[in-house]
């Protein structure tokens, strides 16, 4: 796994202002694949409507996070975590989603600390099989967290706790190519139109989150067969491959806020509500057709010093006053359905109905022969 493969999500939360809607919901599991992991989690612990106290508990009154560099929740949230529960919070920021995972990995016999935060959908499998998560301790779940949980769950393991969500998916510049008589495109097929050609800006999914989330996108709508030739024809068709989300959207997009030159380019579907106009009015949309989500996990450290410490970060994570922080401290969408997020976002910036899915299995047992075999598609 790349080292580097989160600097499009967290750039994209430390440079946009999003504002409270409750994003359409999809159940990924259904019939008894979900029920079985709902009564996993709800055997991990309900009752609550928040984290349990007992700060005196083995390990001290710290709790060391690991997580990536740009997690960032209000001082007034990390106050009341204490408060709340008697433990001290410490951030081990450790670089960005891959380096966290590599380096838990690596340090799984002697772990950072206590807890992690941002292991993601690409990461998950390989970071539960390599016995990085602890999946004895109890987790104090809040009341009716293991229904909305369950489809987001890894592997039938619910120690790996679904906390955020975002949508990667391709993004246009309606008023540049509406000036042009240009016609929106909707789906992967129309970026290799020659009508479009020389418009669409990608992103490398060796160095960025966001660029490997689009090639998983890629993946699941062409099939392992198909990919390679559309990744070909992307490059025929003069898109350009940026290292990550800040180069592609903020230098290379037309709508972001420079110089761009490319009226398509590779996003979020919380973007466009970053575009309004004066007449309030988003400039761009998002290509919904195109998504794929990225879900994000919290969970112990197996030989964490303080692992009932860690059980209470992680159950505060999914506590209703930081699931209705994330969206505006980390631009992520809240996986609780019932927290609230903001008008703009509630107008412009919907997740997908049917967004794309790719096993995290899969991912995890053929990320890099596609990676490999992008490379050579693209001639990198």
């Amino acid at each position: 796994m790349n080292t580097n493969q989160i600097d499009g999500a967290a750039s994209t939360r430390s440079a946009r202002s999003l504002t409270t809607i409750r994003p359409s919901r999809r159940a990924l599991l259904t019939g008894g694949a979900a029920t079985a992991v709902g009564l996993a989690l709800a055997a991990c612990g309900s009752g609550n409507n928040g984290p349990s106290t007992g700060g005196t508990a083995a390990g001290g009154d710290t709790v060391t996070v690991v997580t990536y560099d740009s997690f960032d929740l209000p001082d007034e949230l990390i106050t009341a975590f204490k408060d709340d529960t008697g433990y001290t919070l410490e951030i081990a920021r450790s670089g960005d989603g891959g380096e966290v995972a590599n380096k838990l990995i690596l340090t799984k016999d002697a772990p950072l600390g206590d807890a992690v935060f941002g292991i993601n959908n690409t990461m998950a499998s390989r970071i539960l099989a390599e016995g990085v998560i602890d999946t004895t301790t109890a987790l104090n779940l809040p009341d009716g967290a293991a229904d909305y949980l369950a489809p987001y769950i890894v592997d039938d393991t619910p120690a790996l706790v679904p906390i955020d969500f975002g949508e990667v998916c391709v993004n246009v510049d309606t008023f540049w190519l509406s000036d042009r008589g240009l016609e929106i495109p909707t789906v992967f097929e129309d970026l290799t139109d020659p009508v479009y050609k020389d418009m669409f800006v990608a992103i490398n999914p060796t160095t960025s989150s966001t660029g490997m989330a689009f090639l998983l996108a890629t993946i699941g709508h062409f099939g392992e067969d198909g990919f390679a030739q559309y990744w070909k024809d992307l490059v025929a068709n003069g898109t350009k491959i940026d290292e990550g989300w800040s180069d592609a959207y903020y230098t290379d997009f037309t709508a972001g806020g420079g110089d761009g030159a490319y009226p398509i380019v590779v996003s979020y579907s919380s973007s466009p509500a970053a575009t309004l106009n004066d007449d309030g009015i988003p400039t761009t949309a998002a290509m919904s057709r195109t998504a794929t989500r990225q879900v994000e996990y919290a969970g112990v450290l197996a030989g964490a010093a303080n692992p009932d410490g860690a059980a209470a970060f992680v159950a505060w994570m999914l506590s209703r006053q930081v699931q209705e922080a994330i969206p505006d401290a980390m631009y992520m969408y809240p996986v609780d359905p019932d927290a609230a997020l903001a008008d703009d976002l509630a107008d412009f910036g919907a997740t997908a109905e049917d967004p794309i899915v790719v096993d995290s299995a899969d991912i995890a047992d053929h990320q890099q022969e596609w990676l490999t075999t992008w490379a050579e598609a693209v001639g990198q």
